[in-house]
């Protein structure tokens, strides 16, 4: 099986699809459908046209699905008219389908981009953007868990660490404001933390606690972003800021630390200062390089980069953020922040500038653009 060919093939078989009428995510599930369709049969009957046959194939998908689809609304309507049934138990089943997803036979890479694909409700570009990795290698992700789960019976559930995983990145998906999932996340963790006591699972839960009460305060009438220095810390909601501190506390005198406990400490540090020029920046570097040692990942180094930067001053910021790969999201208006910070403002401005055209969202564009604008018109007096 030629996967490059695969690969090569499958934006312009989407291209046909979308271009037939299909809208786009509709068309990638078809695509994705017919590849593992490809992977099944092309070895023993090799096609003449592969591309003619993956448009046939994925069209062919696509018309299936958008029956099924059609029948199924047409059963739920039907379902809404007849009148209401006795009172039955109420069940929720949303955590164990979470479980079940996060099957044994997938590694956790794919258990994750599975259940966020299948039951999360976010798209393949939003699972790959919160892996860092392009969208068509995510696509191919998920096509093989597909794969490798679909002769396997769902009755033999996933470890806990995988849901967690889940979890957070739904609630970090629902927090940016893309999909509103954050409060569906906590709900979901809540459940987790009465059925399971493990200290992860309650680090979870403050984390993303004390991230949601600020929510109200990260963007302005407009829609513009706030950053956590200008935020309004009187809106912050200090009853959920509470209970995420309290729950962190019980979970750290266990112990067990954990790389979801150690960045609710750093978020409680942020949480508990009246002021940004108050923050404990000395000992939110020192939960950093806890969660380096638990998580070594390159998001958590530039989160640090920044911590530095505040604890240390800009240059040692710049020297921490030299460390790292300059492709990294954010990577550069990190750079541009903290040059800013050290007094160069022509750098800054350009690094502002650059950083708002490979933005992911057009509020975090705008912002980084206007911060560019100031910049500009600074040096120009």
């Amino acid at each position: 099986m030629d996967e490059a060919l695969l690969r090569s093939l499958t934006p312009s078989v989407l291209t046909v699809l979308v271009r037939r009428g299909a809208d786009f995510a509709a068309a990638e599930d078809a695509v994705q459908d017919a590849l593992v369709e490809a992977v099944r049969v092309w070895p023993s009957d090799p096609p003449r046209d592969p591309k003619g046959w993956l448009v046939t194939a994925a069209w062919r998908k696509f018309l299936d699905a958008t029956r099924s689809d059609t029948a199924r609304r047409r059963r739920e309507d039907r379902v809404e008219e007849e009148p209401a049934p006795g009172p039955t138990p109420a069940v929720d089943d949303t955590l164990q389908l979470y479980f079940l997803c996060a099957h044994p036979s997938l590694t956790p890479s794919s258990a994750v981009a599975l259940t966020l694909r299948a039951v999360g409700g976010l798209t393949t570009r939003q699972i790959a953007q919160a892996y860092l990795v392009p969208e068509a290698t995510m696509a191919q992700r998920i096509s093989r868990a597909k794969r490798t789960v679909s002769g396997v019976r769902f009755d033999q559930p996933g470890d806990v660490a995988t849901v967690l995983r889940v979890l957070y990145l739904v609630f970090n998906e629902g927090y940016s404001g893309d999909v509103d999932l954050a409060a569906e996340a906590i709900r979901l963790t809540r459940q987790l933390a009465a059925e399971i006591d493990h200290p992860e699972v309650a680090g979870l839960l403050a984390l993303m606690l004390l991230h949601h009460a600020r929510r109200a305060t990260r963007t302005a009438p407009d829609g513009s972003l706030v950053p956590l220095a200008e935020q309004d810390r009187g809106r912050w909601d200090t009853g959920s800021i509470a209970e995420g501190v309290e729950i962190l506390q019980a979970a750290l005198a266990r112990d067990r630390l954990g790389e979801f406990q150690a960045q609710a400490a750093i978020a409680a540090l942020h949480a508990d200062a009246p002021t940004a020029e108050e923050t404990d920046w000395v000992q939110i570097v020192e939960w950093y390089d806890e969660l380096a040692r638990l998580n070594d990942s390159p998001v958590v180094r530039l989160n640090r980069a920044v911590a530095v930067g505040e604890a240390d001053g800009p240059r040692a910021g710049l020297a921490a953020l030299a460390a790292l790969d300059d492709s990294l999201p954010r990577h550069t208006a990190v750079a541009a922040y903290l040059h800013e910070r050290d007094g160069d403002l022509t750098t800054a401005a350009q690094l502002y500038a650059e950083a708002a055209h490979k933005a992911s969202n057009l509020a975090e564009r705008d912002y980084l653009t206007r911060q560019a604008a100031r910049l500009n018109t600074r040096r120009g007096r």
